[in-house]
């Protein structure tokens, strides 16, 4: 069976990451244990997740020439993810990313983007042949909304499927929606996208109907172990998720996308492909750290097997 071509236009950093008891406030100290520091970046750990689903995964972004971007290129040699379309620059240095953990696997995460916010349109153009023979091009919100717009364009453009994971969530221009076939946004990325505040109390339902309004193809709206929210112009389906024994879950987001990019490129219809992104969100949650738990192709066939089979 061929492998499907996927390609991220997205970001890389390398994250710091810590866990302690609670959220430190202004002014505290505490101590914590279980540091690590490794690749991250919701484009990077996305093209590496669909290298281990089995894809032939490209991945264009910037780094900067330092130390730091040398954990990105010894990844992507290590996973066999194709670097052809990332620059290392010397003008800003590779981004990065603080992570604090609490005992019951909750994250807050602090970023400097840095070398990332270097991706523009003329950037992304110099992609399209590749976005052009891609079975599917997928972007994210760590870079400039004009780069990850412009991949969504250029996508449509070529009749290639495209996916924006629209975090960290921020307002986009409403004409961008026309050229996302599948947005994903969890519960508070939702309401950002809207103009709302996080915890706006409208219904779920409400607002994913208001969203699609704006022109998306399909919305599905991610929702943890409760599952997804599946809107499209046949209707709204609920999918359910699955339970894990949770550890850490900050790469849960990157490892569904990644999922649902590999299974819709493969040509599984939208419901079975949201099923087994939820299977790659939930095994991701099950080990500390990004990379490490970013699960094996394997390994999520068989969840999913066990969990929808």
């Amino acid at each position: 069976m061929t492998k499907p071509i996927i390609t991220v236009v997205g970001s890389f950093a390398v994250g710091l990451t810590i866990r302690t008891s609670h959220m430190p406030i202004f002014g505290e100290t505490l101590l914590g244990s279980d540091f690590d520091m490794g690749p991250g970046g919701k484009g990077s750990n996305q093209a590496v997740a669909t290298a281990r689903l089995g894809a032939n995964s490209y991945f264009a972004g910037i780094i900067g020439s330092d130390k730091l971007g040398e954990i990105a290129t010894d990844l992507y040699a290590r996973e066999g993810v194709d670097t052809t379309y990332l620059i290392q620059s010397d003008q800003m240095a590779t981004g990065v990313g603080f992570i604090i953990l609490n005992e019951a696997g909750e994250n807050g995460i602090i970023l400097d983007m840095s070398a990332n916010k270097l991706m523009d349109s003329a950037f992304v153009d110099q992609v399209e042949a590749q976005i052009a023979r891609s079975d599917l091009v997928m972007s994210v919100l760590e870079i400039p909304v004009e780069a990850a717009v412009r991949a969504m364009e250029l996508g449509q453009k070529h009749g290639v499927k495209t996916i924006l994971n629209p975090a960290p969530a921020q307002p986009l221009p409403t004409e961008a929606f026309q050229y996302i076939d599948y947005l994903t946004p969890n519960d508070t990325e939702l309401r950002i996208l809207l103009g709302l505040s996080p915890d706006d109390p409208t219904p779920t339902l409400e607002l994913a109907e208001q969203l699609r309004g704006y022109g998306v193809g399909n919305l599905i709206v991610t929702m943890g172990d409760e599952g997804a929210l599946v809107m499209t112009a046949d209707g709204v389906e609920k999918v359910p998720g699955v339970s894990v024994d949770v550890v850490d879950t900050t790469g849960a987001g990157d490892a569904f996308n990644s999922g649902l990019a590999v299974a819709l490129a493969s040509g599984k219809p939208l419901a079975e492909a949201v099923r087994y992104a939820n299977c790659a969100g939930a095994i991701a949650c099950t080990k500390l750290g990004v990379i490490p738990s970013l699960g094996m192709q394997a390994q999520v066939d068989q969840f999913y097997a066990e969990n929808y089979g």
